[in-house]
């Protein structure tokens, strides 16, 4: 997966990556808007440091789960294939680095998410939805 060249060395191969300077809130910011750009919108958002807080009382660094859709994109993977559900929308984490102002934002790699389908029909899709993450995590990557 080719990832910014400031991707985190631990990035997993089904990862588009990018550590940037910026705060969890600034970096989540500048994602939204990254997304915006290229169609997608933000259907769900999970707070994971305060979820696992209220519930277990445990304490992490923060860390958001980002569900992204670009709705005509979604319409089409439907038509082609209606089960296709099960694998939307498209993640994107934005986590805290090693420090305070420092986030790793990943998204999952549309084409290894969609290729659990085995679907010949989807993986023209998957591969225009890859490039779309792949601009957006660029982008983010050159916020300062």
């Amino acid at each position: 997966m080719i990832s910014p060249g400031n991707a985190p060395s631990d990035s997993p191969r089904y990862a588009i990556s990018t550590t940037v300077p910026l705060s969890v809130e600034a970096a989540d910011s500048a994602v939204r808007e990254a997304l915006k750009a290229e169609g997608f919108g933000v259907l769900t958002e999970i707070d994971v440091k305060a979820t696992l807080k209220q519930k277990l009382n445990a304490d992490i660094q923060p860390y958001r789960i980002l569900g992204a859709c670009a709705p005509p994109l979604a319409h089409e993977a439907i038509q082609r294939e209606a089960s296709v559900g099960l694998l939307l929308p498209c993640n994107v984490v934005v986590r805290q680095g090693s420090h305070e102002n420092e986030s790793i934002v990943q998204a999952l790699d549309p084409v290894v998410q969609l290729g659990v389908a085995e679907s010949e029909t989807l993986r023209s899709l998957a591969e225009e939805v890859r490039g779309r993450m792949e601009r957006v995590i660029g982008a983010v990557g050159k916020v300062q």
